[in-house]
């Protein structure tokens, strides 16, 4: 891993000299020459946050889970997928209007939900699924679902119809589905929780943590290898894996013994090989840690024919990574970011933006990030 190259803002913040001012509209990002590449420059600027309340409703459905976004640039408007699992209503994704401009966010109109279809032609069934991502290709909506460690169902890659009906599923590779005895496979609520496509067609599905046979989960004093699958979005045939280091946790709760954790919640390409990627946890007592990361494809090694990664003698080099930001460091109070996309605002702004999964908490948000995109790899 490189060392991250630092803001002047999240630099100043991290010394303490502006721990108590909130982030200000128009605050500049840059982060020159990552990887030592300066055709990877990328330089943002902060544009503002907007909240929904858990417990709105749009149509008589509740407004929640919100776990992955991507732009249309069809309507000019945002599909956002929620993670509900058919509990408080069928599976299914938001249609979004996002009111920002290069003068900032001002606000998020809920215009509809779609409900996600199984093989079957019917809404999916109570704990039946899962869905984290969402991406808008040729063909329809790409979705994944983590699916279930503990029920064994296995995670997956859908593609659907803009009414949310089935068109077809993308091959699972070998090793991904759980297994009772935990001996390989998806870890619970570790799985797919990323998708993107690369400049050249391919898609990248990202885990959010590591298969039980690639070692153990993130601690405080170590990562974890997470993967990352390449597939032909066209035919559907894999193509590579690589694999993601995933940070250490940051933060220790509050108190010994207390909840924490830290995984990969979305990645984002930015050309054919590099892509962002969100790295996210909470620490009880204490509140969200959100990273965002740039790596970097090249030289990776293909590992979709090494069975464990964890009992292989073979050398592996992991995707390169760099820090791009830290929201916390940036003046934020980030909530459970699970979602980003680049859009495009009807003043023609190019923009970036977050949003965070709820968890259908009282003592959480829908919240919103938005910045103005002033450079960046393409």
């Amino acid at each position: 891993m490189l060392k991250p190259f630092l803001t002047t803002a999240a630099a100043a913040l991290l010394l303490g000299s502006a721990a108590a001012r909130a982030a200000d509209v128009g605050m500049a990002i840059d982060v020159p020459c990552p990887f030592g590449d300066c055709k990877a420059d990328t330089s943002l600027s902060y544009l503002g946050e907007y909240d929904i309340p858990t417990g709105f409703m749009e149509n008589g459905v509740e407004v929640g889970g919100l776990s992955g976004i991507d732009f249309d640039p069809s309507t000019g408007h945002y599909v956002s997928i929620s993670d509900d699992r058919s509990e408080k209503a069928p599976a299914r994704f938001y249609d979004l209007d996002i009111d920002v401009s290069a003068a900032g966010l001002k606000g998020v109109t809920v215009l509809d939900h779609v409900t996600l279809k199984d093989k079957n032609g019917q809404p999916f069934a109570f704990r039946t699924v899962d869905s984290e991502s969402v991406r808008i290709g040729k063909e329809g909506i790409y979705w994944s679902s983590e699916g279930d460690g503990k029920a064994l169902l296995p995670p997956f890659v859908r593609v659907a119809n803009r009414d949310g009906s089935f068109v077809r599923e993308l091959p699972l590779p070998a090793g991904f589905a759980p297994t009772a005895d935990k001996s390989t496979g998806i870890r619970d609520n570790l799985a797919f929780e990323g998708l993107t496509f690369l400049a050249g067609g391919d898609l990248l599905v990202g885990m959010e943590s590591a298969l039980y046979q690639d070692g153990r989960m993130t601690t405080l004093t170590n990562g974890a290898l997470a993967r990352l699958i390449r597939y032909d979005a066209a035919t559907g045939e894999q193509k590579a894996q690589y694999v993601y280091p995933v940070s250490p946790i940051p933060q220790a709760a509050a108190k010994p013994g207390g909840w924490n954790d830290f995984g990969m919640s979305e990645i984002l390409a930015l050309d054919d090989r590099h892509a962002l990627s969100i790295e996210r946890g909470y620490a009880q007592d204490l509140g969200n840690s959100v990273v965002i990361n740039m790596f970097d494809l090249e030289g990776a090694t293909d590992v979709s024919n090494i069975p464990s990664l964890a009992k292989t003698d073979q050398r592996i080099v992991p995707v390169g990574k760099t820090q791009v930001m830290d929201l916390r460091a940036l003046g934020l109070a980030p909530d459970n970011i699970e979602g980003v996309t680049f859009g495009k605002a009807k003043d023609g702004t190019d923009v970036l933006i977050f949003v965070a999964d709820n968890n259908f908490n009282p003592t959480q948000k829908t919240q919103f990030f938005a910045f103005k995109v002033i450079r960046r790899p393409q």
